[in-house]
């Protein structure tokens, strides 16, 4: 499980390839859980909850983008 504080250091870029990789992960960990080879469960959660991190930083750096330029027009 990675850190918040890791994720946020990271640039969106980093972040959207990151999260790319996590949805594959999440996909094949799907097909495995429903053809009964998924042995431990818990991966499927911890890409999930990763992926809902990821998520939340990427859209709290829009927004702090978005502050920052109105901001500066005003």
């Amino acid at each position: 499980m990675v850190k918040a504080e890791e994720l946020r250091s990271k640039t969106k870029d980093e972040l959207t390839s990151r999260l790319s990789e996590l949805k594959k992960e999440r996909f094949n960990l799907r097909f495995q859980r429903a053809s009964g080879q998924l042995e431990n469960t818990s991966q499927f959660k911890k890409a999930r909850r990763e992926i809902a991190q990821i998520k939340t930083i990427i859209n709290e750096k829009i927004k702090s983008n978005k502050e920052n330029l109105g901001d500066s027009n005003a």
